[in-house]
């Protein structure tokens, strides 16, 4: 939900939603090892569970370098 309120905010973020136990392939394919599960720049970063905006920023500074 963080990733798709981001997203409303800033031209630069998209964000898109799954259901991870209908995709299996996309869930396979990024690890998926628990929901909610935010996964960065196809894979450059991650965080599962429900996180605190501050906590997925710093994941998102990570993952961009």
């Amino acid at each position: 939900m963080l990733a798709h309120q981001m997203a409303l905010e800033s031209p630069m973020i998209e964000a898109e939603m799954v259901e991870a136990t209908e995709f299996s392939e996309l869930s396979n394919r990024f690890s998926v090892s628990g929901v909610p599960q935010t996964t960065i720049n196809v894979g450059a970063g991650m965080v599962v569970g429900a996180v605190p905006e501050v906590q997925l920023l710093e994941e998102i500074q990570k993952a961009a370098g």
